[in-house]
């Protein structure tokens, strides 16, 4: 049985892949794997190139679909309608000022399925895995047993107690750089504080999170019986006008340890 990271090269994920490198969490992992969307801000891709240059452990990149082309493709069903495939959870208000949040598609899409074609093709049909995966003791409403017969989940940080900011500790401790956030530039579930970052040090990113916003909207009023408008930020206003204040974490129960850690 093989054992695997799942790494989403931001801070937990960081710190497991490190301390397994290190020898502190055991067995060691046979390798790594980052399921690229190809959405990923610039900062995240020079991390992984940094993992790659100190970690023993193997780091691999693979990616299953191009989310952002995939997400703002208009479809056409056999009958002649028009529909979207991985949505992503954008915030909807529509005419009689009903508001949600629509199907989250793109992590089961991009990330999930990405990986398991990757561990699948290693193991063999009759192979086994556990997947590790990077969720501390603050996001343990995030764990989730595993829907694959073929693979066991395994949360490290969380049998060690470990804490989002103890791992940003250990990581200084162990003269390691500050990971960054991993998340598409266009997620809705980034905080305001990874906006406002977004912004003012990534502005070309930024601004294909804004042009994506308005792809999105165009697409979504061509697709059949959807009522509403999509947008990327829960005040319901276009990115570009958003005045970014303090909220509430939203990746909490989301996306099972594969983004945003």
């Amino acid at each position: 049985m093989i054992n695997y990271i799942s790494l989403g090269a931001g801070v937990q994920s960081s710190t497991m892949l490190l301390m397994a490198h290190k020898g502190i969490i055991c067995p060691k992992p046979d390798f790594a794997v980052f399921a690229d969307t190809m959405a990923e801000p610039t900062t995240v891709y020079k991390w992984l190139a940094y993992l790659q240059s100190v970690s023993s452990i193997p780091i691999y990149i693979t990616s299953l679909v191009n989310l952002e082309e995939e997400s703002l493709k208009l479809r056409k069903s056999a009958n002649g309608n028009n529909y979207a495939k991985l949505a992503i959870p954008a915030f909807i208000i529509d005419e009689a000022n009903n508001r949600g949040i629509m199907m989250r598609q793109c992590t089961l899409g991009a990330k999930i399925r990405a990986i398991n074609r990757f561990v699948k093709q290693r193991i063999g049909r009759n192979g086994k895995a556990v997947e590790w995966m990077g969720i501390s003791v603050d996001e343990i409403s995030r764990m989730k047993d595993s829907r694959d017969a073929w693979k066991v989940k395994r949360y490290s940080l969380i049998e060690m107690n470990m804490t989002r900011n103890d791992c940003l500790r250990w990581m200084n401790d162990n003269k390691y750089p500050t990971p960054p956030r991993s998340s598409c530039v266009f997620c809705p579930y980034h905080s305001d504080d990874e906006w406002l970052w977004l912004k003012n040090n990534e502005p070309e990113s930024f601004k294909r999170a804004v042009e994506y916003e308005k792809k999105y909207q165009q697409l979504y009023k061509k697709v059949r019986n959807f009522r509403g408008t999509p947008y990327l930020h829960k005040s319901l206003k276009p990115l570009e006008d958003v005045n970014f204040e303090k909220q509430s974490d939203l990746f909490d129960n989301e996306c099972g340890g594969y983004c945003g850690v």
